[in-house]
């Protein structure tokens, strides 16, 4: 089926719906790269609870640091996420790419950085609260077991509770990573070669999201 202007017809998306829950979010998601990149916000925020996912062929980060943990969610009666809390202090990320996908709806949104590899994206004080990693990890110098509110080298906010269970390294450097995660703030995100961009089925051979 394709509609008047001969381009593919997409069965009952609400394009009015579809503007409100991803057209803003573009814009606030290209708020959202500058102000990380001025180091604009803080550690601890409401979440939309909506996750999303992020890929790098490689992340090689120095002082990192994991944990359990909750974050609040801006809905009233809603009960906390629980997640599994990374800091890294100081982070280089290879062919970097952050998608989302607007409920409801067919399309997606991407962000895509560092893939010249010359020139890879780069963090500082990286903290992501995620439910799902994979890739091929290696840590130096790993400390397992570790009470979380002791935990120092993923970044100054890169602690958990007391008698939690918690562990850091010194360095640690993922293969293949892929990640679906629901926050993601640090102190300086630098995003070189920078693309954001809509995806619509049909339209582009990019992918829709990262995997």
């Amino acid at each position: 089926m394709q509609d008047s202007q001969g381009d593919p017809a997409y069965g009952r998306t609400n394009w009015r719906r579809f503007v409100v829950a991803v057209t803003v979010p573009a814009a606030a998601a290209g708020a959202l790269v500058f102000g990380l990149a001025n180091g604009a916000f803080a550690a601890s925020f409401a979440i939309s609870g909506q996750p999303f996912k992020i890929s790098a062929d490689k992340l090689d980060g120095t002082g990192f640091a994991q944990y359990g943990g909750q974050l609040q969610t801006a809905k009233e009666g809603d009960a906390d996420v629980p997640v599994a809390m990374s800091g890294i202090a100081s982070a280089k990320l290879y062919n970097l790419c952050q998608s989302v996908r607007a409920p409801g709806s067919p399309v997606s949104l991407t962000i895509r950085a560092g893939r010249d590899p010359d020139s890879p994206a780069k963090a500082t004080n990286l903290l992501i609260g995620m439910s799902e990693l994979n890739g091929n990890a290696e840590f130096t110098d790993i400390n397992i077991g570790q009470d979380a509110s002791t935990l120092g080298q993923g970044g100054p906010d890169a602690q958990g509770a007391v008698g939690a269970f918690g562990q850091e390294a010194g360095r640690v450097v993922i293969t293949d990573l892929k990640q679906t995660a629901v926050s993601t703030t640090a102190g300086t995100f630098t995003l070189t070669g920078l693309t954001l961009k809509l995806n619509f089925p049909g339209r582009d051979g990019n992918p829709p999201e990262c995997f």
